[in-house]
């Protein structure tokens, strides 16, 4: 049994993509205009969408909240992988980015399935409990702003069903959160969250090694 962790090269990446990933014509073409963004750092990586979407289908998932939507990468995975009458309801602030997500969402054929909602994400959460949404969704995807994650956390754990999973990513955050010298917003929150996470009984909880980390919480 190996004692480390090993990440994978360029070359077993590749190898991992040309034998797991099944991505569909609509969804290499939204990566590839992903790409061509100064920000595209911020979609998450071809195989984490695939393992969203496994989840889905492994819970039986009907209804998603997904926090941070930007072109839609995720939220297309997730919604091609619910029933015909789920429901996946994605918000985030700046339409220059939604606004590719959705043309891709109406070409896939799975914009009836999704709810964008645009605004602040801790806004969001906010107002989905006060619409009597508390306990009504299987699964929580978070991927905003993360100095608020643990403001996200909290109202998913509200959010979701027991037996309903929060799934929330970045959590190695490029490895910064190793530097005892970095000081910065975001990296002291999630420190902070791992920490909290890792000792909440409320749930039962892993990281996986997968792209920059992917923590699952589940709700007991």
């Amino acid at each position: 049994m190996s004692s480390s962790m090993r990440s994978p090269s360029l070359d077993l990446l590749a190898y991992l993509r040309e034998n797991s990933l099944r991505e569909t014509d609509i969804q290499h073409r939204l990566r590839e205009a992903t790409n061509k963004l100064p920000e595209s750092g911020w979609e998450v990586a071809p195989e984490q969408a695939q393992f969203l979407g496994l989840m889905v289908q492994l819970m039986g998932a009907k209804r998603i909240l997904e926090l941070g939507t930007f072109t839609g990468h995720s939220a297309l995975a997730m919604a091609m992988a619910l029933p015909d009458d789920g429901e996946l309801v994605t918000c985030d602030m700046i339409e220059d980015y939604t606004d590719i997500a959705e043309r891709y969402w109406q070409e896939a054929g799975v914009d009836h399935k999704i709810t964008l909602r645009i605004g602040p994400a801790p806004e969001t959460v906010k107002a989905l409990i006060e619409e009597g949404e508390a306990e009504k969704f299987d699964l929580v995807f978070i991927d905003a702003n993360k100095k608020d994650y643990d403001t996200y956390y909290e109202h998913a754990l509200m959010l979701i069903r027991q037996g309903g999973l929060i799934v929330l990513d970045n959590m190695f955050w490029g490895g910064r959160v190793l530097d005892d010298n970095d000081h910065e917003k975001s990296t002291i929150a999630l420190r902070a969250l791992v920490r909290k996470l890792h000792a909440d009984e409320r749930i039962s909880f892993s990281i996986l090694p997968m792209d920059d980390g992917l923590a699952l919480a589940y709700k007991r």
